[in-house]
C-alpha cells in the first residue's frame, strides 16, 4: 500500500483485506468497520459494501471525532 495513493474516496478495496475491525456494529450486518493506516491516519468503510469509497481520517479528525462522540457532542445524530 503507497502511502502517497491513499485518498478520501478511493475503493476501500484498495486499502487491502487485512487489517479491517468492526468496532461499531449493530449486529444486523451495517457495520462500520476501520483500518490504521501509516502515518496515524484511519479509514472507515460500510461493510456490506467492502469495494465501497474509503473515508480517510487524518490523526487530528479521527482525534477529535472519537473526543467529541465520548462528550456526547454526536448524540443529536442519533435523534
Amino acid at each position: 500500500m503507497d502511502a502517497q495513493h491513499i485518498r478520501n474516496g478511493m475503493p476501500a478495496a484498495g486499502l487491502g483485506h487485512d487489517g479491517w475491525h468492526k468496532p461499531w456494529s449493530d449486529n444486523g450486518g451495517d457495520c462500520l468497520e476501520a483500518k490504521k493506516l501509516p502515518g496515524g491516519r484511519v479509514a472507515l468503510r460500510q461493510s456490506a459494501d467492502p469495494a465501497s469509497p474509503a473515508l480517510i481520517l487524518e490523526p487530528n479528525e479521527i482525534r477529535a471525532f472519537i473526543q467529541g462522540a465520548k462528550a456526547g457532542l454526536a448524540d443529536g445524530l442519533l435523534t
